[in-house]
């Protein structure tokens, strides 16, 4: 396996990515697929869908000696793995062979891949809004590659792929857990570090120590075994993860912070006009801080779905309302009535003579 670096345009904004590419000896079978970066937790999952992929777990894997792998170069083939590789390894069963140092052509098959794979599958650059939407069409590509017949060999690839995997060990009944725990506590902004960068929890949580789950896209954070905030996981440094929700209570404690609070100026951004033309006839009605209190109780209809919500603040601005028990009056109209049922459709219970039960408490 290798790793190569390519650039992707997500929502409309170029970015550099990493590539994991996988590609066996056997047939020549290539698996790819986009990462933000090449840490450790992205190593072991582009293993794990390349394990997927190929349908089995190949005896060995022949590796460059890097740091998610490798804690210690030793003279000749020696290496001191990293302990939660070795436990990987372990989980998997496969064997692990490191190229001698500055020797990366002792795999030069998946050397080849990395360039095969920019030239071919990264062009045009790759446009979606999502790392995932690009790593479907390169799921697509990998499976439909295979067609020709490589030099050397007597039949095309997709051939000799699919006598291979009687050859590959078994996937464990259950996937390797490529998770971190981290305990952290929230501090004065209602944000708790991983890595260096902030993730935002309800404000009613500051000052308390909480429980982080770090997967290899994103981020959970518990209090007491509840879940109270998942966010998209960053990889940059000193970047913020906001969720406005989080912050909307002490806000309609505050409206007059409402505006600079940064969490709503990232989030008005994306706002449709309907949100903003709502917040201005509530101000004009109710006045500037009684307007964005009501507005915040419009917000804070959680109990709802978004869309639902989104809905009936269209509706609300189209009849002129500038109240939100209307904006909730709505909402509620909006509902599905639940269907009756007739007894009737179900059995009755037998008559029963309910006189012995008087007997059980000594006639009394």
């Amino acid at each position: 396996m290798d790793w190569g670096t390519a650039t992707v345009i997500l929502q409309g904004q170029a970015m550099k990515a990493k590539f994991f590419c996988m590609r066996s000896k056997g047939s020549g079978k290539p698996f790819v697929r986009l990462y933000p970066c090449e840490r450790q937790q992205a190593f072991f999952d582009g293993l794990m869908h390349a394990f997927a992929f190929f349908g089995g777990v190949f005896p060995r894997l022949i590796f460059d000696n890097l740091t998610s792998a490798v804690r210690k170069v030793l003279q000749g083939k020696a290496r001191v793995e990293q302990e939660s590789f070795t436990r990987f390894r372990a989980y998997y069963n496969f064997e692990a062979r490191f190229c001698n140092s500055d020797a990366g052509h002792e795999k030069g098959g998946v050397e080849g891949l990395v360039g095969f794979a920019r030239r071919n599958f990264m062009v045009p650059i790759p446009e979606a809004q999502s790392l995932d939407e690009i790593n479907e069409r390169l799921l697509q590509q990998c499976i439909a590659y295979g067609r020709h017949t490589i030099s050397g060999r007597d039949k095309p690839v997709k051939v000799l792929f699919k006598e291979e995997r009687s050859c590959l060990l078994a996937l464990p009944e259950v996937p390797f857990v490529n998770t971190r725990l981290l305990s952290a506590k929230a501090d004065k902004y209602a944000t708790v570090i991983v890595d260096k960068n902030r993730y935002s929890v309800p404000t009613a949580l500051v000052g308390r120590t909480l429980r982080v789950i770090c997967h290899v896209d994103q981020v959970e954070i518990f209090a007491q075994g509840r879940r109270v905030a998942g966010h998209r996981r960053l990889f940059a440094n000193n970047q913020w993860q906001l969720d406005p929700d989080h912050y909307l209570e002490l806000l309609q404690q505050r409206p007059q912070a409402f505006h600079s609070a940064r969490p709503i100026r990232d989030w008005k951004k994306r706002w449709p006009q309907a949100m903003h033309q709502l917040l201005e006839r509530f101000c004009q009605s109710h006045g500037e801080n009684r307007g964005i209190k009501a507005f915040i109780e419009v917000l804070l209809f959680r109990h709802h779905p978004a869309e639902q919500v989104q809905q009936a603040i269209a509706t609300a601005v189209k009849a002129e309302i500038s109240a939100s028990a209307g904006v909730q009056h709505l909402l509620h109209r909006n509902q599905p009535t639940p269907q009756i049922v007739s007894l009737e459709r179900y059995a009755r219970l037998p008559e029963a003579d309910i006189s012995v039960y008087a007997r059980l408490g000594g006639g009394s």
